[in-house]
C-alpha cells in the first residue's frame, strides 16, 4: 500500500476506478450486455452540468472507460478549474454504447463529487476576495479519495493544507490533554523541532495562545473563537510570523467576517466531508459507424 503515491491524483483514480468497475459488476451488466448482442450502435455524447459549476477531475474520471475493453473516448471540452454554466459542454464521449453504459454512472459519480468540491470552494475563496485569507482543507477527506478531492480544491482556488500525519506534527486538543497542558508543550515541541517537521499547535482561547506563541510553532490554529477573540489573536501575534489558521464551523455566511479578522488562512472541513456533488448528466446526440471514431 504505501508503495504507490497516494498524493497523486491519477494514480489513486486508477485505484479508486479498478476496485468501483469490480464493485458494480461492470462486464456483467446485463442489460447492455443485452444490446450489444443486438447489434451495439457507436455513439456520441455529451457531458452537461445541471446547475453552474467549477470544472473538475473530467481526466480523472475518463479513466474508468480507459480500463473498460470497449473502445471509448472522452474528449474534455473545458478547462480544469474553469467556471461553467448549467448546459454549457465539458465534455463529449465517444463509443460503444454498451461500454458507455457499464462506465457512466461510475464517471458521473467522481465528476460530480469533485466539482462540488471546486465549486464550493471557489465560493468561498470569491466570499474572502480581497482580505488576504487562504481557503484550507483539512483531513476530513473520504477514506481513498484524498488526492482527488485535495485536487478539486486546488481547481476551486483553494490551498492544500497538510496531505497526511507525516507531513506537519499538528498538536490539536487531544494531544495537549494528554501531556498535561499548553504549559507542558515546550518539551514536545522541541522534540519535533529535532526531528525537522513543521508545527502547528490548536488553542481555543486567548490564554492558550499567549502561553504558545513563545513556543514559535509554524501555525497556530485558532479553533472556534468569536470574531472579537480572532481579531485580538491577530494584533497579539502579530509580528511573529506565525501562520495564524481560523478553523470549526465556518460558512458561506461566516466566511468573509472570520477573513476579515486578518487571519492568515480560514480552514474549512466542509469542503471535503459534507458537500453536496454537482449535478452532472449525459444526454444522448447521434450513433455513428465505428469507422469513424
Amino acid at each position: 500500500m504505501c508503495s504507490m503515491d497516494w498524493t497523486d491524483p491519477f494514480a489513486v483514480a486508477s485505484v479508486l476506478i479498478e476496485n468501483a468497475l469490480i464493485e458494480d459488476r461492470a462486464l456483467d451488466d446485463a442489460a447492455s450486455k443485452a444490446l450489444q448482442d443486438s447489434g451495439d450502435q457507436y455513439v456520441m455524447c455529451d457531458v452537461n452540468p445541471r446547475e453552474n459549476i467549477v470544472v473538475a477531475g473530467i481526466d480523472l474520471a475518463a479513466l474508468v472507460f480507459s480500463m473498460l475493453p470497449g473502445e471509448v473516448r472522452v474528449e474534455r471540452l473545458i478547462e480544469e478549474g474553469q467556471s461553467v454554466v448549467a448546459g454549457e459542454r465539458i465534455a463529449e464521449i465517444h463509443g460503444p454504447a454498451g461500454y458507455i453504459l457499464r462506465g457512466e454512472r461510475i464517471f458521473l459519480n467522481i465528476l460530480g463529487r469533485l466539482c462540488g468540491i471546486a465549486s464550493t470552494t471557489c465560493e468561498l475563496v470569491s466570499a474572502c476576495a480581497g482580505c488576504g485569507a487562504e481557503i484550507l482543507d483539512t483531513r476530513k477527506t473520504t477514506p481513498g479519495m484524498r488526492a482527488l478531492e485535495k485536487y478539486a480544491v486546488r481547481m476551486g482556488g483553494g490551498v492544500n493544507h497538510r496531505f497526511s500525519l507525516r507531513d506537519m506534527a499538528m498538536l490539536k486538543d487531544n494531544h495537549i490533554a494528554a501531556v498535561g497542558g499548553v504549559d507542558n508543550l515546550a518539551p514536545v515541541v522541541g522534540r519535533l523541532r529535532e526531528i525537522g517537521v513543521p508545527v502547528e499547535i490548536e488553542v481555543d482561547s486567548l490564554e492558550q495562545l499567549k502561553t504558545v506563541v513563545p513556543l514559535l510553532p509554524d501555525r497556530i490554529l485558532l479553533d472556534n473563537m468569536s470574531f472579537e477573540h480572532l481579531r485580538e489573536a491577530v494584533l497579539f501575534a502579530g509580528g511573529s510570523g506565525i501562520y495564524l489558521e481560523a478553523s470549526g464551523g465556518i460558512t458561506l455566511e461566516t466566511v468573509r467576517a472570520v477573513a476579515e479578522t486578518g487571519v492568515d488562512g480560514i480552514s474549512v472541513g466542509m469542503l471535503t466531508h459534507s458537500v453536496k456533488s454537482s449535478d452532472i448528466g449525459l444526454d444522448w446526440h447521434y450513433r455513428f459507424r465505428k469507422e469513424s471514431l
